[in-house]
């Protein structure tokens, strides 16, 4: 491995020239600077990262912790959060909590020895459930500072991303009230989650909003042991009436579109259908889908610039949440 003291060497120039001209110092002339240039790549040197991030006090390096990597919403964000990280110069380092509080815990307590400068989490299943906080308490202290997206905690003290899930379950149930539709029903996977119980709410003050509407909240709740397109064909079953479904996750919608379609139903003139996911189901449907849009791009850039402002200015400001409007796009599942 090729160091500065050899390219000071080989240029008969100090070290201290060299470190310099590799970092185009104003104290250095442009044909020093561009001779240094071409021997470093020449001999193809690379800077010691170790070595910076003990002079710098950083690593350059952002620990992300996501609670399911087939979930195409958070393979989405990893995504933008490691294009924007790296357009910012730093890399990152990815840790699965399989939903799990024990293995989150296990990441943080892993990561936090000096390996990262901070933490990007979207929070497990088990975490909110129990509504246990005090291992990312704990990294706050040290800090080390976090960012949550989507799943967070209003107890935990810290910058946060998210969407607007109240408000775009809201303007999709309100739709479909002015669709005509008098038997919304609400289908979810996630209910046991901050952002599940968010579109819960925001469908029940549609309803409740509306005084044309007669007929009771009707909510199926789907669990991991659940066969999903067996609680489905249940609903059509049980539920005759049904003419609008608002799905509070991306795959269930498309279940129920595709159940509706075999049992005869007209889409949409008998039952609309509003899904809330990203672009990824939209190929596996038709008529296309009606979706709630959550810019997951946006979202995953967004948690890197206030990490990385975060660590730039630390205790200068009071922890900020940075909310990413969504979208309703209305396709061939609505009016």
């Amino acid at each position: 491995m090729v160091t500065l003291k050899q390219l000071a060497e080989q240029l008969n120039v100090s070290v201290s020239t060299v470190s310099k001209a590799l970092h185009n110092s104003e104290e250095i002339s442009k044909d020093t600077i561009l001779r240094v240039k071409e021997l470093a790549e020449h001999l193809n040197y690379q800077p010691n990262r170790m070595a910076l991030s003990l002079k710098n006090n950083q690593t350059k390096t952002i620990g992300v912790i996501i609670p399911n990597v087939l979930n195409h919403f958070f393979a989405k964000a990893l995504y933008a959060i490691e294009t924007e990280a790296s357009q910012q110069g730093y890399s990152i380092i990815t840790c699965l909590s399989n939903e799990l509080l024990s293995k989150e815990k296990n990441s943080l307590q892993l990561l936090s020895n000096g390996s990262v400068d901070g933490f990007i989490m979207s929070l497990a299943e088990e975490t909110q459930v129990n509504n246990t906080i005090d291992h990312i308490t704990a990294i706050l202290n040290k800090d080390i500072p976090v960012v949550l997206f989507d799943r967070v905690a209003d107890d935990i003290d810290s910058d946060k991303v998210i969407i607007d899930d109240y408000g775009a379950s809201y303007e999709a149930t309100k739709h479909l009230i002015c669709e005509g539709r008098r038997y919304i029903v609400h289908i979810s996977d996630i209910d046991a989650l901050s952002v599940g119980k968010l579109r819960k709410n925001g469908y029940l003050k549609a309803l409740e909003e509306d005084n044309t509407y007669t007929n009771e909240p009707i909510f199926i709740n789907i669990s991991q042991d659940d066969d999903l397109e067996a609680v489905i064909d249940q609903l059509f079953k049980t539920h005759k009436q049904v003419d609008g479904i608002i799905s509070s996750d991306n795959t269930s919608g498309v279940v129920a579109l595709h159940k509706a379609l075999k049992l005869g139903y007209n889409i949409p003139k008998d039952v609309s259908i509003i899904g809330f996911s990203d672009d990824n189901v939209l190929a596996f449907t038709d008529p296309k889908l009606s979706t709630i849009s959550q810019h997951t791009m946006d979202i995953g850039k967004a948690t890197v610039e206030l990490l990385i402002d975060r660590l730039n200015n630390k205790n200068t400001t009071k922890p900020l949440t940075k909310t990413i409007k969504t979208n309703l796009i209305l396709r061939g599942t609505t009016k």
